[in-house]
This record gives C-alpha cells, sequence and structure tokens, in this order.
C-alpha cells in the first residue's frame, strides 16, 4: 500500500503544478477588416479604422500612404498581465520601419519565452501592416493586446 502513496502524491502534485503555470491559450482567428480593441485600453478605441473602411485586402489606406511623421516615438506602458509592455515606432521616410521593444514581461521563465517567440511576430505584422492591426499570437493573448495598445499610442502620436 504504502509503494503506491508516493507515486499517487507525485502525480497529484504534478497535476496542481501544471493548472497553476497553465496559461490559458486563446485562439483567435483575427479578421484584418475588423478593428481589435485592446482589453484595458484606457481610450476604448480601435486599434485600426472603422470596420468597412478598409480597402480589400485588409491594408489600410492612411498609413499606406506614408501617413506618419519621421521619428521615434514612444507607446504607452501597456500592462500585458504578466509584467508591463511598452513600444517605439520608428518612423521613416513617412511609414513604419520598426517598433523596438522598450519593455516586456520577463518576470519568469514562461513570459520571457512568451515574450521573445511573440514579439518579433507581432513586430513583423506591424510594419508589413503599417498599423497596430496585427493578428493576435495564439498563447500570448495578453502580450498581443498589450502590444497593440502601445503601438496605437506611438502610432497615433506619429499622425500628429
Amino acid at each position: 500500500m504504502k509503494k503506491y502513496i508516493i507515486p499517487a502524491a507525485v502525480v497529484v502534485l504534478f497535476g496542481v503544478y501544471l493548472l497553476l503555470t497553465r496559461q490559458q491559450s486563446t485562439y483567435v482567428a483575427s479578421n484584418p477588416a475588423v478593428p481589435t480593441v485592446a482589453s484595458g485600453s484606457a481610450t476604448g478605441t480601435p486599434a485600426a479604422t472603422p470596420a468597412g473602411s478598409n480597402p480589400p485586402g485588409g491594408a489600410t489606406s492612411s498609413a499606406a500612404a506614408g501617413a506618419y511623421k519621421d521619428g521615434t516615438y514612444q507607446g504607452s506602458v501597456a500592462d500585458a498581465y504578466f509584467g508591463n509592455l511598452q513600444v517605439a515606432a520608428v518612423i521613416s521616410g513617412g511609414k513604419l520601419a520598426d517598433v523596438q521593444i522598450l519593455e516586456s514581461p520577463q518576470d519568469s521563465g514562461h513570459s520571457a519565452q512568451v515574450s521573445r517567440t511573440s514579439l518579433p511576430v507581432l513586430t513583423q505584422e506591424a510594419i508589413q501592416s503599417q498599423s497596430a492591426n496585427v493578428n493576435i499570437v495564439s498563447g500570448a493573448t495578453q502580450t498581443s493586446e498589450a502590444y497593440q495598445q502601445s503601438l496605437q499610442v506611438a502610432l497615433t502620436a506619429a499622425k500628429s
């Protein structure tokens, strides 16, 4: 009987550990033509132009026309649940040329891993779309939403 207690306890403890450390993954099928609103956004404004105003294919017309002023613009600090996230938009030739990560969640090994894998994908999408309207990265929902929120603030400043 004793030889079954320790293995059973180990299995139960491992199960509890997995439940406590598991970050919920949300699979979002984002549609580029539908604006994404960052949850917890201070302004509550969409991260893209209103639905129906985008041309076919989901490209945003104002950003594609080189509507930004050259320079580096800091976004707001956004809560990514496991830490803060802040980006800076680098505008060159009136277009989004790069997104610099100023701060990202690094509180745990998992948070750092999520940041390392999701932020380059989000940056590539932002540069390609020339907007903060990027798809949510599966497994990095809060990080993706915080990225959208911070980048939207930076791009809004670049339009002013």
